[in-house]
């Protein structure tokens, strides 16, 4: 007798025989042929990166200056020497602004590359509004005060107000009273306003930081205009100057500061607490 067992379709055979191992084969020569030709492109742009960090046509040869007028270009260039023969792909231009920076003329710089092998220099410099006397000798500062060279021949075309009593004393050197130079800044910048005005001060003294006193180049008097409204006391002081002389001939000084009121002081007089005369010594500027 026959007899029929059910078969298990879960054990059935595969009429075909597996092709896993060549499928396998096959994945893996991709893999490798993948990573060949990638290793292949890394060396090659590793090698042309360091062909082009090599080339000598990349190489700084050439500076231009830009915005300079007191500097000369050769002074900005040596600030920046080290530039050429560096390469212009890689060279640390922060670095080389941070040196140019290093001079006291300049306030602000930029550096640009220019392919292949240029580098465009454009400086800010600074600007002088004063001559302060630092140590008996005469600088060049700007609005805030910082120093920016002495005072010489070369710079006789600058036509500035003598600012007497900035000076103060720090680590043992002669530096710039902050509050002194604003107060010294605020006047100029007023006075700058009324340009003719402005040529007419021969000297300011910044001694007390609430209290500019001037002295006009035609006028031996000095005037106290404290710390504001320059101008409207500079003019109050033109209408009634004739009216002073006429009353008190030798004036020593003309106290401005207390509106509408005006308080003159004889030259034969003792001088008030606070009122000094400015130092006669620097009605022409030193030149060394």
């Amino acid at each position: 007798m026959t007899v029929h067992t059910q078969t298990d379709k879960r054990f059935r055979r595969s009429k075909h025989p597996t092709r896993r191992p060549r499928r396998a084969v096959r994945r893996w020569w991709r893999i490798a042929r993948g990573v060949s030709v990638a290793s292949g492109g890394v060396f090659g742009a590793y090698h042309a990166a360091a062909l082009l960090l090599a080339a000598s046509f990349l190489s700084v040869d050439d500076i231009v200056v830009r915005g300079q007028e007191q500097l000369s270009e050769g002074e900005v260039l040596a600030l920046v020497a080290e530039l050429r023969g560096e390469n212009i792909l890689t060279v640390d231009l922060e670095r080389h602004r941070q040196r140019l920076l290093a001079s006291p003329w300049l306030r602000g710089g930029t550096l640009r590359r220019i392919l292949p092998s240029t580098v465009e220099v454009h400086v800010q410099e600074r600007r002088p509004v004063a001559l302060a006397r630092l140590d008996q000798r005469l600088y060049l500062v700007d609005e805030h005060g910082t120093v920016i060279d002495e005072y010489g021949p070369r710079f006789a075309n600058f036509d500035l107000p003598i600012v007497e009593g900035l000076a103060t004393s720090a680590m043992g050197r002669p530096t710039v009273d902050v509050d002194r130079m604003a107060l010294a800044s605020r006047l100029l910048r007023q006075l700058s306003m009324q340009p003719d005005v402005l040529d007419s001060i021969s000297e300011i003294d910044v001694a007390d930081p609430y209290d500019a006193v001037v002295l006009l180049n035609d006028d031996p008097a000095l005037l106290h205009l404290g710390g504001d409204d320059f101008l409207t006391r500079l003019r109050r002081y033109a209408e009634l100057g004739a009216t002073l002389r006429k009353r008190v001939p030798n004036i020593d000084y003309v106290d401005l500061r207390f509106d509408p009121r005006v308080y003159v002081g004889p030259a034969n007089a003792s001088p008030k607490p606070g009122r000094r005369r400015l130092d006669q010594s620097v009605r022409e500027p030193a030149v060394n």
